[in-house]
């Protein structure tokens, strides 16, 4: 074949064994193809049977000259034999059924009836210088008839269904059958070659569809029926030739292959050295017909024994229509030709070294290979890569070609390593479902720890740690850090071993020396607490709002007290730690507040000042001291009003801040009149303190006050200004007291009508109600008697003589009960006389 990047359509054997044996002796004329076996014609006059394998199963001396055509029906059953010296045999292979005919010159062909093993299509056509049909009469008596003569030697003739098509000189006819017409005359194209070195080829695809080769023209015809409309004396079918191209060879051999047609061309070329022209080998190629050219599918040539010798009548194409064979039969050599399965496909694709794409068609196909494994072709994949250089696309596609097999996945590790380049191969080995054995993660890991150790890092923190020996790996970690003590990746490397190995508490040291982010999650993790008792600072140090919030999260585990203790030589770090857990509660670290004073004063004086305010725990004394030696006025001033000294906390507000503002604001909140009038004393002599009090004094202190005591002649600033809103304030505190008298009359009016509408009501007296003195119903059971009832306002009720006399001048009289509680018009009486 021709080396091409283009795949062939076909694969090519030469069929061997007997066939061997006879072509080493004799030489093939000729050759049909039955499904279930071959009947081989050769020059010395013997027909051979043989297996699809070469075999031979039967063997006929029929003639002592050339075989020149085998012909046999649809079921095999029945051969007809012609040969050189005019004889002609058709006869039963698996009965005792024989006819003999020997003519007066050589019979080039014989073809018996399709469907000769029936008993009414006992037929068969001969071809010499006439067309005769034999059909077996009355008497088992073969009648000959002559279909067709004169034109020339017959060279060809096919039988297919009720048709026959035959090739003379002249050109190529087809005969009905059943209406015994000749529907067609196909003239050749080319009528300067010698019709016996150059033969017609016939070949039908179906029982309507002739292809026609003959020279290097090719014609494929159809035989349709004729419109009823149309026949007057014409035959009631006639043919179209639907495609018609030329080749660039001469035809030897035509055979149909789906839609597309496989040509066998007879080839001749000029030799190089001798400039003469020689015949080449054979072409066997497909083709798609097009209505007036063809499309050039694949082409093979063909290495045929012999083949410088043979001429274009030497070669012959016969195939068999079920299983796509194609046999080339040329004197000494038979090939066959099959279409190329998935098997052949992926082989091709192998030797083309497209592993990837052989690949995925062993996947795709995977239930109808039978040659290859995907896995075999995987691993070849893999050693290609690797013998190109791509590593990482190699060690890649061990995922996905190696999947479970432990035993494999080891072997590969080791030849990456034999090749240096266990790193390529890291990233892809499996973790779980397989594991491999420990050995091959921890070869991994020494390959890195020798030229790489973010690498090593990355794949302790990926791996997981039961995949290896982790003594060994951390063993070998600490030897490399005896040469380079203070390398990070390999102490933060070491720590993680650690955590593996449940070392926590030597991880922890590492990752505090560090300051490691992992440092909090790895102590809430695994419960460390105990182990960073005396690591506090450390913690505070690394990260004291993440510290402090562990911390006071974790009370039960580490105490309040323990923290302070840690942290008595840090103070900046103690008042951190309790400051947030004074604002988490006010409580819990009471005993701490007086030492919190100093720790305000010191680091965070900002937050001194709330802190004495919700403090109840804190010494004021001492707060007191702490303050007026750093001369915090504010806390001091706070402090002062706070144990009930206001006056100096005044003072100290007007001689140290000198802020009338918040000097008035001081004395609003503490309302006493001596503030004030400290506060007036102190501003009299100073204008823009008076200005600030008339401006806020008018709601809280008689402005007159203030006013009597300003010195004649003394400038105030924006003194017309400050009257001016002394009168508004007073006008308005006017307006409110008025505003405030009209809503108390009319609500002192509403409730005095609502008490007298109520007043004014019925009260409902039955049997149920009782008199509240002597307990007995207050109405007598005889209503025609007369009786005297007192019910007061609250609903209690009593007879008239059940009351007690009255010692007052007045005679409305209270009731008993109430007038105990209180005195007033709810007590007063409604009496009922009948």
């Amino acid at each position: 074949e021709d080396e091409s990047e283009e795949e062939p359509k076909l694969k090519y054997e030469r069929l061997s064994n007997g066939v061997t044996e006879i072509l080493q002796k004799d030489a093939a004329s000729c050759m049909t193809v039955h499904e279930k076996f071959l009947a081989l014609g050769t020059h010395y006059g013997k027909v051979y049977l043989l297996d699809v394998q070469g075999n031979i199963t039967q063997k006929f001396d029929v003639s002592p000259v050339k075989i020149n055509q085998i012909s046999l029906d649809e079921s095999g059953e029945h051969m007809g034999v012609c040969s050189e010296d005019g004889k002609v045999q058709v006869f039963g292979l698996y009965s005792a059924e024989e006819f003999h005919e020997t003519f007066d010159c050589p019979i080039k062909i014989v073809a018996v009836h399709p469907h000769f093993v029936r008993s009414h299509f006992k037929q068969f056509v001969t071809g010499g210088k006439k067309l005769l049909l034999y059909e077996r009469g009355w008497m088992n008596r073969w009648k000959p008839s002559v279909l067709h003569e004169g034109e020339g030697n017959i060279r060809n003739v096919k039988w297919r269904g009720h048709l026959i098509a035959w090739a003379n000189n002249m050109g190529v006819k087809i005969l009905d059958m059943i209406s015994k017409q000749r529907i067609t005359n196909v003239p050749r194209d080319d009528i300067s070659l010698r019709p016996d070195m150059y033969p017609c080829s016939l070949c039908w695809k179906d029982n309507l569809t002739l292809i026609i080769g003959w020279g290097n023209s090719v014609k494929i015809c159809s035989v349709k029926e004729r419109h009823a409309s149309e026949m007057r004396d014409l035959p009631n079918r006639y043919v179209e030739i639907v495609f018609q191209f030329d080749t660039e060879f001469y035809i030897s051999g035509l055979a149909p292959l789906c839609d597309q047609l496989v040509i066998l061309s007879y080839v001749k070329e000029i030799s190089e050295k001798t400039e003469v022209e020689c015949c080449a080998r054979p072409r066997l190629d497909i083709v798609q017909p097009l209505p007036e050219s063809c499309e050039e599918i694949s082409s093979d040539a063909l290495t045929v024994r012999g083949f410088q010798e043979n001429e274009c009548r030497d070669y012959h194409l016969e195939y068999s229509e079920g299983e796509s064979l194609f046999y080339i039969i040329s004197p000494r050599d038979v090939v066959v030709a099959k279409e190329r399965d998935q098997d052949d496909h992926i082989d091709w694709l192998l030797e083309k070294k497209k592993y990837e794409e052989a690949l995925m068609a062993a996947e795709i196909s995977q239930k109808t290979i039978k040659k290859h494994k995907i896995l075999d072709i995987g691993l070849a994949y893999i050693n290609h890569l690797v013998e190109k250089g791509e590593y990482d696309l190699a060690a890649r596609k061990c995922q996905k070609i190696l999947g479970k097999n432990t035993e494999l996945w080891e072997f590969e590790v080791y030849k990456f390593k034999e090749i240096g380049q266990l790193k390529a191969i890291s990233r892809y080995l499996p973790r779980r479902d397989p594991v491999l054995k420990p050995l091959i993660y921890e070869m991994v890991l020494h390959e890195f720890l020798e030229s790489d150790y973010e690498g090593f890092a990355t794949l302790i923190k990926e791996w997981p740690g039961d995949l290896y020996n982790n003594t060994i790996i951390v063993q070998a970690v600490v030897d490399h850090l005896k040469k380079d003590p203070q390398n990070r990746t390999l102490l933060r490397t070491l720590a993680e071993l650690y955590t593996y190995d449940q070392r926590y508490g030597r991880a922890l040291e590492i990752y505090l020396t560090l300051r490691h982010k992992d440092v909090f999650q790895l102590i809430h993790k695994h419960n460390l607490f105990s182990s960073i008792r005396d690591k506090i600072v450390l913690l505070m140090d690394f990260d004291s709002e993440k510290a402090v919030d562990m911390l006071l999260d974790n009370e039960d585990k580490i105490s309040i007290d323990r923290v302070v203790e840690e942290l008595e030589n840090r103070p900046e770090l103690q008042h951190v730690y309790l400051h947030k857990l004074f604002k988490r509660d006010h409580h819990k670290g009471q005993r701490y507040h007086e030492k919190q004073i100093s720790l305000y004063a010191e680091y965070d004086r900002p937050n001194l000042l709330p802190f004495l305010r919700d403090s109840t725990h804190c010494p004021l004394e001492k707060a007191l001291e702490i303050c007026q030696q750093r001369n915090f006025v504010e806390e001091t001033v706070y402090l002062l009003s706070r144990m009930g000294n206001s006056r100096s906390a005044l003072k100290m507000i007007m001689e140290e801040l000198q802020d009338v503002d918040k000097a008035i604001e001081f004395a609003k909140e503490q309302d006493d009149g001596e503030l004030w009038e400290d506060l007036i004393l102190y501003s009299i002599d100073k204008p823009p303190f008076i200005t600030g009090l008339l401006n806020n004094i008018g709601t809280h202190v008689d402005p007159i006050l203030l006013i009597h005591r300003i010195k004649e002649g003394m400038e105030i600033p924006n003194l017309r200004d400050s009257l001016v809103k002394i009168l508004q304030d007073y006008n308005l505190q006017i307006l409110l007291r008025e505003g405030c008298k009209k809503i108390l009359v009319a609500d002192s009016l509403s409730l005095l009508k609502k008490m007298h509408r109520t007043q004014m009501k019925g009260v409902l007296v039955d049997e149920e109600n009782i008199c509240e003195s002597c307990l007995s119903p207050i109405l007598p059971s005889d209503a025609s008697k007369s009786f005297n009832v007192v019910v007061f306002h609250c609903r209690h009720m009593f007879h008239k003589e059940c009351l007690p006399v009255s010692n007052t001048v007045s005679p409305v009289q209270f009731c008993n009960i109430c007038s105990a509680k209180h005195r007033g018009p709810g007590s007063a009486i409604l009496e009922m006389k009948k």
